[in-house]
Formats: structure tokens, sequence, C-alpha cells
């Protein structure tokens, strides 16, 4: 049975990319217990790939290794979740200005068309389109940059947000709340202003942390709740 299990690179792969999937949607919580056999098993993904992942994510900030007691899902506080922001809306800030200046034609086309299905997710009430939408549009203003160590940096960090993006996003009336302020970035991008992009989503990042901080709740920080 155990050789008919994905190794090496692919099974590796297969496993880290499978729970962040399971975080982006929400089904692992923070403090989980990640099993490696549970995890071989239902993944199809020997041990030892399973073991290689929960590293790689150890090292991503997703997971803890806890010594003589296994993985785990890492508990972010809420204060930690504002850090990370703040330093995303640097990050991203500089990626939105270069955008609004490196963005050929094929670029502000597509940010156009991202932010049409926006709207239309948002009308129609589809949350989780508008989410993944939104993550669409934040890592396609920073490929437009070619920033590429902002753009790792960037990745590493909104790893370690999966969970709290995701439910921000679904919050009754955070959707139409955010809309118009993604709308900003890319009509700034478009129209090729620099510095309205940047100010564009250092203002959006900015609303994210009030956000974060105005829904904290006592213990929040110790159980990981939000």
């Amino acid at each position: 049975m155990a050789d008919q299990r994905l190794s090496g690179q692919a099974g590796r792969r297969l496993v880290s990319e499978s729970i962040r999937r399971a975080l982006s949607r929400g089904d692992l919580v923070p403090g989980q217990r990640l099993v490696e056999q549970e995890l071989s098993d239902s993944l199809g993904a020997t041990r030892g790939c399973v073991r290689e992942a929960l590293q790689d994510l150890a090292a991503e900030g997703l997971v803890e290794l806890v010594p003589n007691r296994g993985a785990r899902v890492r508990v972010v506080s809420v204060e930690e979740a504002v850090q990370i922001t703040e330093c995303r809306a640097a990050l991203e800030a500089l990626c939105a200005r270069r955008a609004a200046t490196h963005a050929s034609a094929a670029d502000r086309a597509a940010l156009l068309a991202i932010g049409t299905a926006m709207r239309e997710a948002v009308a129609g009430g589809d949350l989780n389109t508008y989410s993944a939408l939104n993550r669409q549009l934040h890592a396609t203003v920073a490929e437009m940059s070619g920033q590429q160590v902002a753009s790792g940096l960037l990745d590493r960090l909104k790893g370690q947000m999966v969970r709290y993006q995701f439910r921000l996003a679904l919050r009754p009336g955070r959707p139409a709340q955010s809309l118009p302020q993604h709308l900003a970035i890319i009509d700034a991008v478009v129209s090729g202003s620099p510095e309205a992009a940047e100010a564009a989503a250092r203002a959006h990042l900015d609303s994210v942390i009030e956000e974060l901080r105005a829904h904290e709740e006592p213990g929040a920080e110790r159980a990981g709740a939000f």
C-alpha cells in the first residue's frame, strides 16, 4: 500500500497545497492537530512527504511543530494579525505604485475585468466568489509590479492570515465596504497614477486593520478566535 502513495517532491507539494487550501476554506482551525498518519492516509502521500511538507509549512509560519506532540495549525493572535497586515500595507503599497507604472495594456484590461467581476459578485451576494476575486486582485497587482522580493514576502505573510482573511471577507457588510477600496486600487493602476495607487492600497489595508481591531474579543489572542 505504502509504495502506491505519492513520494518525493510531488507528494510533498500535494500535502502542502492540500493543507493550504484547507486553511483558506476554514476547514482547519487554529490549534488543530495535524497527524502524520491521518494526512498520509487521506492524501495518499508517504509519511516522509507529510513530514517534509509540515516542516515547509512551519517555516512559512502556518504550522507549529511541538516537541514530543507533533504538528498543529499555528495560532495567530489578533495583535499578530494586525502586525502582519501593517507589513502587508507597506509591501502592497509598493507593489501598487510600481504596477501603475509598469502595467501593460493587457494588464490593465485584466484588472478591469476583475473589477467588473467583483461588482457582480457583491451585487449577487456571492461572497465566496468575491473572496476569491479579492485574492486574485492582490496577487495580480503584485505580479504586475515586477517586484519579486515583495511578491514572495507577501505570499508568506498572507499565508499566515488565511483564516482571518476568509472570515473577514464573509462578514456581513464587509464586501460592500471593501469593494470601493478595491476598485480605487484598480482605477489608480489602470490610469497610471502611482501616487494614487499607493494611497489606495494603504487605505484598503488600514481598513483591514480597523476591522481586525474592532472585532477583537476578550480572550481572542489566547484562543486565536475571530
